[in-house]
């Protein structure tokens, strides 16, 4: 038997773990849901990219993680291991205040910490990283912010580059460079917004347009001469009257361009009935492979292991209903092959997707 989480599937897979249910498994002794040898088989050997995947949402933890890193510790590691996911795109959003300063303290911290457990992390640089970190057992970290406002002049994109960030959201509300999907009217891609997203192209970090209005989404996505990123919006289609979700024109568009939308597991985002479930997320992915194809599918599960409700009140305003959220990565994958996705399309939303459009965004361009 498994008696602990941090044996997790691939000892459920190896080892003799308890069958119920005609070949399905509990990953731990404890646990009451049971998953198929297939769901184990395919998180084990996929890379699984969360792109807005958080190591934990109590930053107070994690800025304590940051200072000093030998508080990040084996048990936080092997929970994070368990989890199934493979590499974290931690992302936050500055707002106020010195949001240049905050954000480069930001990225320092995430270096401290990373480079104080080499056997823990593998920093996300370029796209054959994902494979190392997979190979070698480690937590891929993927840096990215979720507003581009340090980003003073087109110079700082470099500063931001060499420092380690790959990814970054233009807007979280309205800022110089467009229009954000909370707030005030959505007049489009500045100019100024033009010249950042120019020299992003050009350094080769990615675009994301998660919290853009609509005009600003659709102005980026025709910008951008390479695949721009959704790391964590839903389809509004089946959450009307959701801004922070996009529309089908714009889910159309991205995918015209090879990017990829992944889908959050916050409640507001997924449905709006009395009870919310995984099966609602799946009806996400199922809109989207329709719409598109299966190749612009991806995870931004905008979570921690314990849930927007365990720090953020009132209970079950964020969460889904039934969810487990240490267990997310396969419940999402037990749905997916139950919904009838072949093992080729589950991987590519686990996670080949988006290690395919990075390594599109991530080539430097003339400019």
């Amino acid at each position: 038997m498994i008696s602990r989480r941090s044996a997790l599937y691939s000892a459920a897979v190896a080892v003799a773990a308890p069958m119920v249910n005609r070949g399905r498994f509990a990953l731990h002794a404890a646990g009451e849901r049971t998953y198929s040898t297939r769901t184990l088989d395919l998180v084990q050997r996929s890379t699984v990219i969360d792109m807005l995947g958080l190591l934990t949402l109590n930053y107070r933890k994690l800025t304590a993680w940051e200072l000093d890193p030998a508080r990040f510790q084996p048990a936080d590691f092997q929970r994070l291991k368990a989890s199934g996911t493979t590499i974290f795109h931690p992302a936050v959003g500055f707002l106020t205040g010195d949001i240049y300063a905050q954000s480069a303290r930001d990225i320092s911290g995430w270096n401290a910490l990373i480079k104080a457990h080499p056997d823990k992390f593998q920093r996300i640089f370029a796209s054959s990283d994902f494979r190392l970190a997979k190979q070698t057992g480690k937590l891929g970290i993927l840096i990215g912010l979720q507003n581009s406002e340090h980003f003073r002049t087109p110079a700082d994109v470099d500063e931001f580059y060499n420092l380690g960030q790959r990814v970054s959201q233009l807007t979280y509300l309205a800022n110089r460079l467009g229009g954000g999907s909370a707030g005030g009217r959505d007049t489009g891609l500045t100019p100024f917004g033009q010249r950042i997203l120019a020299r992003m192209n050009a350094v080769g970090m990615a675009v994301d347009i998660s919290h853009c209005g609509d005009r600003t989404t659709l102005d980026a996505i025709d910008a951008s001469p390479v695949p721009v990123l959704v790391t964590h919006s839903n389809s509004r289609a089946l959450v009307p009257g959701a801004a922070r979700c996009k529309t089908d024109e714009a889910i159309r568009r991205m995918a015209a361009k090879g990017g990829v939308i992944s889908f959050t597991m916050v409640r507001a985002f997924v449905g709006n009935a009395k009870r919310v479930t995984m099966d609602h997320v799946l009806d996400h992915i199922d809109h989207v492979a329709k719409l598109t194809a299966i190749d612009h599918v991806g995870i931004g599960t905008d979570v921690d292991l314990d849930g927007r409700d365990v720090v953020l009140l009132p209970a079950h305003r964020f969460a889904l209903d039934g969810i487990d959220y240490d267990t997310k990565i396969f419940d999402l994958t037990d749905g997916l092959a139950r919904r009838r996705y072949t093992d080729r399309a589950i991987e590519q939303i686990l996670g080949t997707n988006f290690e395919r459009a990075l390594a599109l965004a991530w080539r430097p361009s003339a400019g």
